[in-house]
């Protein structure tokens, strides 16, 4: 599939690197492939990805790496706490890949970088991106009440599509997931995203905006979908802009804050809010 010129320039035109830290770091920014990498590091703005680099899922959109069991460096911490001083962060964002082979799917360690982070740096804002957690409640509730300053929870795609692209996912565990914390912390700051052009119609997106709305969930992030290896699930179509203009506007009539655009990613313009 030939990508249009407003998908291609962007991609050329931020071509930038982390460069010399002081350890390695991991990110998703490199891992996952982000077209926006080289803009979000020019401005200071990098996501990690926390517990390792192996994913136990196996999700056929994502690049990350997959495995049965993942490992996580004995650096980590130290790593990303140098890397916000290398670059003067004031506003992070922490992800992880999915770990169902750890009892609570790494919700504690998430604690640990978040209070390290609060030590080393107590003016730096924290977003989190976390996994479902397998459904696990004590372990939503456990990052929840260490209160990062953004709770984001992606469900990834329209309810239909998880059985043939997400199969170790599922929708309802993972709206669930988001209601546990509208619900236990209504004031905390709750954030989801999709991807959009995997075989998805107008209309069911449409239907996952209003329920979003109604969870209720403040942001939602919505973007195309590009394929990042030729191994990887097929675009299925290229979304006109002018069609994440109408879901903007439809999620700004419900009062959900809509980001889109066909570059947006998750973590895109974090700390904007």
């Amino acid at each position: 599939m030939t990508l249009p010129s407003f998908l291609i320039n962007p991609i050329r035109k931020h071509r930038f690197q982390l460069g010399d830290l002081p350890r390695p770091v991991n990110t998703v920014c490199e891992s996952a492939k982000c077209p926006n990498r080289g803009e979000c590091f020019s401005q200071k703005t990098v996501t990690f990805l926390l517990l390792g680099d192996t994913c136990t899922r196996h999700c056929k959109f994502c690049a990350v790496n997959h495995g049965t069991q993942g490992e996580t460096p004995d650096d980590e911490i130290d790593a990303i706490l140098e890397t916000i001083a290398h670059f003067n962060l004031q506003y992070v964002v922490l992800t992880s890949v999915t770990r169902d082979d750890l009892p609570d799917g790494g919700a504690g360690h998430f604690v640990a970088v978040m209070t390290a982070i609060r030590h080393a740096h107590p003016t730096v804002k924290i977003e989190i991106l976390v996994p479902d957690f397998d459904g696990n409640s004590a372990a939503i509730n456990l990052v929840l009440d260490a209160h990062p300053t953004v709770f984001n929870h992606n469900l990834e795609m329209v309810p239909r599509l998880f059985p043939m692209i997400r199969p170790e996912g599922d929708y309802v565990r993972s709206s669930n997931l988001l209601k546990q914390v509208s619900t236990r912390a209504p004031h905390q700051i709750l954030k989801t995203g999709i991807m959009v052009g995997l075989g998805e119609t107008p209309d069911e997106v449409e239907a996952l905006i209003r329920e979003v709305a109604n969870l209720p969930v403040q942001i939602l992030t919505i973007g195309q979908y590009l394929a990042p290896s030729k191994k990887s699930y097929p675009v299925d179509r290229i979304v006109d802009p002018s069609e994440y203009e109408h879901y903007t506007a439809l999620g700004e009539s419900l009062g959900l804050k809509v980001i889109a655009g066909p570059l947006v990613r998750s973590s895109y313009h974090a700390g904007g809010y």
